[in-house]
């Protein structure tokens, strides 16, 4: 098996098959899970929510640095021009900013970066658009399926960040001729499904 290949216990998906669903299921709606409450009480309440929130920020800190990673690669090796590479251009420079606030934000908390490799994914135009929507999708539904779980303060800083990625993912999608928003709203997907599929796809080592 290709070592780019995503499988499932024998299934038989493909990343390609992975990558052909995200397209045909839309961009992951923004707004839904990000409406949390607050966790109050005493200090040790408060002390175990502050640990929670940084391990569900270091979370979206790894899909941010998978992100910029794969832009920046893809913006750099001469392989996409035209509206590709000005989206490709656009969107590095947001998800650098996107890791720099989440590296701040969690201090000497942040988890450091990983090994990116990125295989084929950049050679060509299709295989970029078919990875971005890929990716962007899945870190959308990354945030909606954890947003939820984080304390109010928490929330209100992160929700600065999904209405961007949503407006990414609409904009590759648009690229790509097929609908920037096919669905009214998108399920969460779970954190350790979505590393698990980063991890098989090669992307993070």
């Amino acid at each position: 098996m290709n070592r780019r290949e995503l499988r499932d216990d024998g299934s038989g998906w493909t990343r390609a098959t992975l990558i052909r669903t995200a397209i045909a299921g839309g961009a992951v709606a923004a707004g839904g899970a990000l409406m949390g409450g607050t966790r109050g009480g005493d200090a040790a309440s408060q002390a175990a929510a502050q640990d929670a929130d940084a391990e569900i920020l270091n979370f979206f800190l790894l899909l941010e640095y998978v992100q910029d990673g794969f832009y920046r690669e893809a913006a750099g090796n001469g392989q996409i021009d035209g509206e590709l590479l000005t989206y490709a251009q656009t969107v590095s420079g947001q998800e650098g900013e996107h890791v720099a606030f989440l590296e701040k934000r969690l201090g000497p908390r942040a988890r450091a970066k990983p090994k990116l490799d990125f295989g084929d994914a950049t050679d060509s135009a299709e295989r970029f658009r078919d990875t971005a929507i890929y990716l962007e999708e899945a870190a959308i539904a990354g945030y909606i399926g954890q947003g939820s779980n984080l304390t109010r303060e928490t929330i209100r800083e992160v929700a600065t960040l999904i209405s961007t990625e949503a407006r990414q993912v609409a904009w590759v999608r648009d690229l790509h001729g097929v609908s920037p928003a096919p669905r009214a709203a998108d399920p969460a997907r779970d954190r350790d499904e979505i590393m698990a599929e980063l991890r098989e796809g090669g992307f993070i080592q």
